[in-house]
């Protein structure tokens, strides 16, 4: 079934800017209601040629040059309005489309490929813009270009004029389907480049991995075959339109051809003028290049849709997470959570939580202990609504999270990763992060209560010195306690603390666990953690096994219980 173009999609994104549109349409208008008349000029200077009178030729030279010029003076009109146009559409477009995925769920961007996303906001977006600019400046004033000299040539003579059109009809059908097979070679070439990005941005975040495993040349060689599909994909694309301009520049050989013989019948039976032949003449000659663009054109709005498509099905998906319409904003809570008989499963009939119940109180720490799989991070995920639980409910003090706004839930849940997330900027920007304007002393004082404060102040720029990618100039140990400054400057009265120490030397463990104490004090604290000697001092500690509480109690209770914990601890420490 033949999918219907999107392009009236984006007539929406046009309509802020008519005023541009406009004015380049009025431009178009005078560019091409110049063509007729130079036509005719040019027919008549050709004649004042022949018959050598000079002064006329000055004259009517001058008149055409000026004709020209005000052609030229609208065209600059038209070039420059809808080029400032189309930016302006790309750059409503394109905020729009990352407006729109920062709404997302989370779930989505776990199957999304990161290289993909960022193909579409850039290339697939920059297409669109090249679509819509040549639309008003190339494809209109082409169009209009033959509307108008074809209304000319019938004028001059009709008869000659019907005898061309002889060959339009294989020639549209033919650029019409060039057209659909450069939309099924688009889509499959930009596909490619899709892929080829998600690639390397796959291959240059873990290229540490890859210099470890000694990887080199494995990757070398996945990149070489994604490469060479990319190669065949753009190939299909170039060698059709290597087939496409010779087939239609024949078939406008043979119109010119025709009216050639068939002028020169009527010049010989007294029904044609060789004046009146040679205005026809440069008439018909006018035609050629509007049709030799409008065949170009045609193709790049074919590989335009291709773009339109992405981009629109990226517009079309829904959020996973979404909030009612009668939601509120969550006012300051004291810290105390419930899970009533959740149940969740990422897949069906594959549950990881089942009717779990669970209470909080405000200011108990409670440790989550259990193996991979067993519903450890699903459990906390559910809490900052990253997804929504198939059953049962969650409050937060009484209140059903699903009834209140996901930003003043979130702003109130503060998280401490296992792996610390930088972003370019500032320490002092990745410690606020999410804040336009905040306080460097507020900064500063976060800082010194996750023992940030000494190794930050070492660098000559201090807290303005510039993080690079993913915090790559810093230690583990520093990102950990920048992450761990974040959630303090946040200050929110629930914290999660998902393995925040797992993968640190003993110094900087001495020094993330500190600074972890420090901020655990007061909050209703929820810690994952495999390593069992970081969670003794937990108020409460829950073993987790199929989605399921299967043991309740604090580390000495647990362990002279001597069951699950037991035997968990046991293993670690024997």
């Amino acid at each position: 079934m033949k999918q219907r173009s999107r392009y009236w999609l984006l007539l929406p994104y046009l309509r802020p800017h008519w005023r541009s549109i406009a004015i380049a349409l009025v431009c178009t208008l005078i560019f091409t209601a110049c063509w007729p008349l130079m036509a005719r000029l040019a027919g008549n200077l050709l004649s004042i040629l022949v018959q050598g009178n000079l002064p006329e030729l000055v004259q009517r030279s001058a008149v055409l040059a000026g004709v020209f010029l005000v052609q030229k003076i609208a065209q600059y009109g038209q070039d420059s309005q809808m080029a400032k146009a189309a930016l302006a559409i790309v750059l409503d477009l394109r905020n729009r489309v990352y407006a729109h995925l920062q709404h997302l769920s989370l779930s989505y961007f776990e199957r999304a490929k990161t290289g993909d996303l960022s193909y579409r906001l850039t290339e697939d977006i920059d297409r669109i813009g090249e679509v819509i600019n040549k639309l008003f400046h190339d494809a209109v004033p082409c169009i209009l270009q033959l509307l108008v000299v074809f209304g000319y040539m019938i004028y001059l003579n009709w008869p000659l004029t019907l005898a061309s059109l002889i060959v339009s009809p294989l020639m549209g059908i033919l650029i019409s389907w060039f057209g659909n097979r450069m939309l099924v070679f688009s889509r499959r070439s930009q596909n490619s480049i899709s892929d080829l990005s998600s690639l390397l941005t796959e291959v240059f975040s873990g290229i540490r991995l890859v210099k470890a495993f000694a990887a080199e040349e494995y990757e070398i060689e996945r990149f070489r075959q994604e490469a060479e599909r990319n190669r065949q994909a753009k190939y299909a694309t170039a060698w059709l339109k290597a087939v496409q301009f010779p087939v239609v520049g024949f078939l406008q050989l043979l119109c010119v051809l025709l009216l050639l013989l068939l002028g020169g019948w009527q010049i010989s039976s007294g029904h044609l003028t060789g004046e009146q032949f040679g205005s026809y003449v440069v008439a018909a000659l006018m035609l050629i290049d509007p049709i030799a663009h409008l065949t170009d054109d045609y193709n790049e709005f074919k590989q335009g849709q291709a773009s339109v498509d992405r981009i629109f099905e990226l517009l079309e998906i829904q959020p996973g997470v979404v909030e009612s319409p009668d939601v509120i904003d969550l006012p300051p809570v004291t810290g105390k959570v419930e899970y009533c008989n959740v149940s969740f499963s990422y897949q069906p009939d594959q549950p990881v939580l089942q009717r779990l119940n669970l209470m909080a109180h405000p200011g108990e720490a409670i440790a989550l202990v259990g193996a991979s799989g067993a519903g450890k991070t699903t459990l906390v995920n559910l809490l900052p609504r990253f997804y929504d639980p198939q059953e049962g409910k969650i409050l937060i003090d009484g209140v059903d999270i699903r009834g209140v706004t996901l930003r003043s839930l979130r702003r109130q849940i503060g998280i401490v990763p296992q792996e610390t997330v930088l972003f370019s900027g500032t320490i002092a920007q990745n410690i606020a992060f999410g804040q336009k304007d905040f306080d460097l002393n507020a900064v500063e004082a976060a800082a010194k209560v996750a023992n940030a404060h000494q190794f930050i102040s070492q660098f000559s720029q201090g807290y303005h010195t510039w993080v690079g990618e993913r915090g790559v100039n810093l230690s583990g140990g520093q990102r950990q306690r920048i992450a761990i400054a974040r959630a303090v400057l946040l200050n929110s009265r629930i914290l999660i603390l998902d393995e925040a120490t797992s993968a640190l030397d003993s110094e900087s463990e001495t020094l993330v666990q500190e600074a972890l104490e420090r901020l655990m004090q007061n909050r209703t604290v929820f810690i994952i953690a495999h390593r069992l000697a970081t969670i003794r001092r937990a108020d409460r500690i829950l073993v987790l096994e199929q989605g399921q509480v299967v043991e309740s109690g604090t580390h000495t209770e647990l362990l002279a219980k001597g069951d699950r914990y037991a035997r968990f601890y046991a293993q670690q420490f024997s």
